[in-house]
């Protein structure tokens, strides 16, 4: 027997001929246990805007007329073309991602570059057409360089993509890459760590995360891993899964 556990048990019988029948352990450390497990919530953007239930809209013309010639932030400065969005306005299923390339700033249209192309293949390939589905960014002007757009882009933009929910209200979206899945949570996340899943969001809507096709062009081995989330998609929507031979 150790010394340590000798001279506690010593002290203990000397408390007990003193009368003291009870010894509580200490709550301190255990309390800032649980404080360090659940942290303070920060949000990933403060004055970020969630989708209203009180939409003013009724359809998505009026959130493009709201939109206008837009110049909200300085991204104007350097477009070509708004991009909108397009697709399905009463669609089940709708992908946001995070802005414009070159492509769909000389087009107007979203996701019709190399990315977009394999965006189009990902939808085919769950017996879809671009035109079930819609299609939109979190900022509706190319950032310089395709950089990912900074706080205030998204705060003045993200707001025309929140009222495009609004209206449409689709049963799942496929938030794709980092910046589209934190703006939608409005937390800093790990795509790496939420994708595949499906989360709670506003209005009864699934959110599933998952890997963004540019992201694929440089990495296509984890192709694989966006078709397994598209997968969980289809069956959730009760989309037929593609047949396999064998």
């Amino acid at each position: 027997m150790s010394d340590i556990r000798k001279s506690s048990i010593f002290y203990l019988e000397h408390l007990k001929s003193r009368g003291v029948k009870n010894v509580y352990k200490s709550k301190v450390k255990k309390e800032k246990e649980e404080q360090k497990e659940t942290p303070k919530y920060k949000p990933f953007i403060e004055g970020l805007e969630r989708p209203n239930e009180n939409n003013k809209y009724s359809n998505l013309d009026e959130v493009k007329k709201e939109l206008g010639d837009c110049a909200r932030c300085g991204l104007h400065k350097l477009r070509t073309n708004i991009v909108f969005g397009e697709g399905n306005p009463k669609a089940q299923l709708m992908f946001v991602g995070e802005g414009p390339g070159q492509d769909e700033d000389e087009s107007g249209r979203p996701f019709i570059g190399r990315a977009g192309q394999l965006l189009t293949k990902i939808i085919e390939a769950m017996n879809l057409k671009r035109e079930d589905v819609y299609i939109a960014n979190i900022v509706k002007c190319r950032p310089p360089g395709n950089r990912a757009p900074v706080d205030d882009e998204i705060i003045k933009c993200a707001p025309f993509l929140m009222s495009q929910i609004s209206v449409i209200k689709p049963k799942v979206i496929v938030a794709l890459g980092s910046p589209a899945t934190c703006t939608l949570f409005n937390k800093k996340i790990k795509i790496s760590e939420m994708r595949g899943k499906f989360y709670d969001w506003d209005y009864g809507i699934k959110l599933m995360p998952t890997f963004h096709p540019a992201y694929l062009l440089r990495n296509p081995k984890d192709k694989g891993l966006v078709w397994d989330d598209m997968k969980k998609v289809m069956s959730f929507l009760g989309i037929e899964l593609p047949k396999t031979g064998g």
